[in-house]
């Protein structure tokens, strides 16, 4: 017998189909009966929101795995959706334990299809894409920031060029060496292709690299005095540091002791079994007050990286006469 679209379209139709193709696109059926808020859902709605089969069910029951900066809005919006034309499509986010999910509930307004005062629609697990756009968010976040760091950096530089050449000459050519040096710090910490640099560096060397650029004398011998023991930093963990490094950079370039010319910066090491502690000590700038509000994106930033990448904690001590950072840190973490 040849196979057509007609005949074909009866095996189509059949439940047990229809079921193979829901199960395969990811989707969750339910139904909310709009007099009584009672909820009915298929295994996998159930499975999707941690819940035991076969419970009974009520939006208000849902509603409290939803999360609590989503629960009013969802419930506004359901609310809302037999009052909308056409189709309408709500993501939320949901806690199961520690867990967190993203679900887009859909469906048809207006009461369009509305049968005996029940409402139809569906669940569907979207957090894989809301996790993507999170992160292209991120990423691009943090590459803006990167930027406007760099353009500051470079402004800052030139600042502190022409403060110690008397001739355009000397500056050009200070300017280009710290320029070139900021250059060798990011290509320590991001290696290009075809680069055969160690899995590691010492933690001395790489703030030796990252802090050049910013010193009028050079690192340890000018008014940036490095002094930590002899210790790896390994190659995930060196990106995280001149994150760090820079971002603290920048700002002291901006408002702390590198801003003038009588501003000292002092980083320093302690390393035990259980952490690593570095310390960031300014001085010698203009006098400085605790910043008000939650801070910059580039301090959200760092904060992230320590608390995430690090496993350890930053502390910001906002002392009249300078600032003092200090770091603690894994110490298995840092070599990774």
């Amino acid at each position: 017998m040849t196979t057509t679209p007609e005949t074909l379209k009866p095996l189509l139709w059949e439940p047990k189909n229809l079921i193979r193709a829901i199960e395969a696109a990811g989707v969750t059926l339910w139904s909310w009966n709009v007099d009584t808020d009672a909820f009915a859902m298929d295994d996998h709605s159930y499975d999707l929101w941690g819940i035991p089969r076969g419970v009974d069910v009520t939006f208000e029951d849902l509603s409290a795995h939803i999360h609590p900066a989503d629960r009013d809005r969802v419930r506004a919006a359901f609310t809302a959706t037999r009052a909308i034309i056409g189709a309408y499509e709500i993501d939320f986010r949901i806690m199961i334990g520690d867990e967190l999910k993203w679900i887009s509930a859909r469906g048809q307004g207006d009461d369009v299809g509305m049968v005996r005062r029940i409402m139809f629609g569906i669940f569907i697990d979207v957090t894989g894409r809301k996790q993507a756009e999170e992160g292209r968010e991120l990423l691009a976040g943090e590459m803006s920031h990167r930027v406007k760091n760099l353009l500051t950096i470079a402004s800052g530089l030139t600042a502190i060029t022409s403060r110690s050449t008397s001739t355009v000459g000397d500056m050009a050519r200070e300017l280009t060496l710290r320029l070139t040096a900021l250059g060798r710090a990011h290509d320590l910490v991001r290696p290009v292709p075809g680069q055969t640099e160690a899995p590691s560096a010492l933690l001395g060397d790489l703030l030796t690299v990252l802090l050049a650029p910013y010193d009028d004398l050079g690192a340890f011998s000018g008014r940036i005095r490095v002094s930590v023991p002899r210790m790896s930093v390994g190659e995930a963990a060196t990106t995280i540091v001149a994150l760090i490094v820079h971002e603290l950079a920048t700002n002291s370039l901006k408002y702390g002791a590198l801003s003038v010319d009588t501003g000292t910066l002092d980083v320093s090491c302690s390393a035990h079994n259980e952490a690593v502690t570095i310390v960031w000590t300014e001085s010698g700038g203009p006098r400085i007050k605790t910043p008000e509000g939650m801070g910059g994106y580039g301090s959200k930033l760092v904060a992230r990286s320590v608390t995430g990448h690090l496993r350890g904690t930053i502390n910001y001590n906002w002392a009249e006469d300078g600032l003092v950072v200090t770091l603690l840190v894994d110490p298995t973490r840092l070599a990774a």
